[in-house]
């Protein structure tokens, strides 16, 4: 089986999404990338536990990507063996009354994750970036002042937005939330495919949409605003991957590797040691619960 790190898929300079692949030959049988995942789950739960007694840090995980990427089924996959009690998955949708009297980041900051534990946003904070731009009359529903219609909303404006979301997630970082962004980057064929599953089998009716259909058609445009997403906003304290999501075992297996060898490099990451005096005295606390 190939040897990844996570360099393989990091953004570090400006990428064209029409020039990069959305599959990924790991060189083995799909068998052999579930038990490899199985087995880095399984360590990724461990650290999990450990982090959760450390208390210094958080992890925030951003999955972004189109319609049937697969965000739903890489959650269930890869964090199958983590403690619940130290992980946290949010999922944002249409932004209610109250979220819209806010700013638009501030739903965002409600459901971080505490130190020690795991934060999923099963899409992020990017829609705002993403949705938005391809649909921008969904800006005046938040009623920002000098946003009087769409023709007020120019380059200037996503200037400052990615600015204002660069500045969020150094803060968080900077307060200890380690952060990761996976771009789920599946190839418009395969969505086809996989929106087709939705329609011949009945179990996966209920994901199907006919807006599922309306957003397929502009799939360039979201291309694009996800491509100049990702080139403004990966940076060393909150950098994106780029994950090919054609063959969900194989993206599962990626993401699972990419956190858990980027973990393991945080070697302050530790359990805390037991207090002098009761080191000095377990002895006799287990002598004391064998005699009851």
């Amino acid at each position: 089986m190939k040897n990844i790190s996570p360099k393989d898929f990091l953004v570090e300079s400006s990428i064209n999404l029409k020039e990069n692949s959305t599959t990924y030959d790991l060189d083995t049988s799909e068998k052999k990338i579930e038990k490899e995942l199985k087995s880095v789950r399984k360590k990724l739960g461990k650290l999990q536990d450990t982090m959760y007694a450390h208390g210094k840090y958080a992890v925030l995980v951003c999955l972004q990507g189109m319609d049937t990427a697969g965000k739903d089924s890489l959650i269930r996959e890869v964090f199958k063996d983590f403690n619940t009690r130290g992980i946290v998955v949010h999922s944002f949708k249409v932004p209610t009354e109250l979220e819209l009297k806010h700013d638009y980041l501030w739903r965002h900051y409600l459901e971080l994750p505490a130190r020690g534990k795991f934060g999923v946003f099963n899409r992020t904070h990017y829609e705002n970036v993403l949705v938005t731009r391809v649909h921008p009359g969904y800006i005046l529903s938040e009623n920002i002042p000098g946003i009087n219609s769409v023709n007020d909303i120019d380059n200037a404006f996503w200037s400052k937005r990615f600015e204002q979301i660069n500045n969020f997630e150094k803060h968080i970082s900077d307060n200890g939330t380690i952060i990761f962004k996976f771009f789920l980057n599946l190839s418009k064929e395969e969505q086809k495919y996989r929106l087709l599953r939705r329609l011949e089998k009945q179990e996966k009716n209920w994901k199907f949409s006919p807006g599922d259909l309306k957003e397929r058609e502009l799939w360039d445009a979201y291309q694009e605003c996800y491509q100049d997403a990702i080139n403004k906003t990966s940076k060393p304290h909150a950098p994106w991957y780029n994950i090919p999501a054609d063959d969900k075992a194989t993206a599962r297996y990626i993401v699972a590797k990419i956190m858990y060898d980027t973990l393991k490099t945080y070697t302050d990451i530790q359990e805390p040691e037991l207090d002098d005096d009761i080191k000095a005295n377990l002895d006799m606390y287990k002598k004391q619960l064998e005699s009851e």
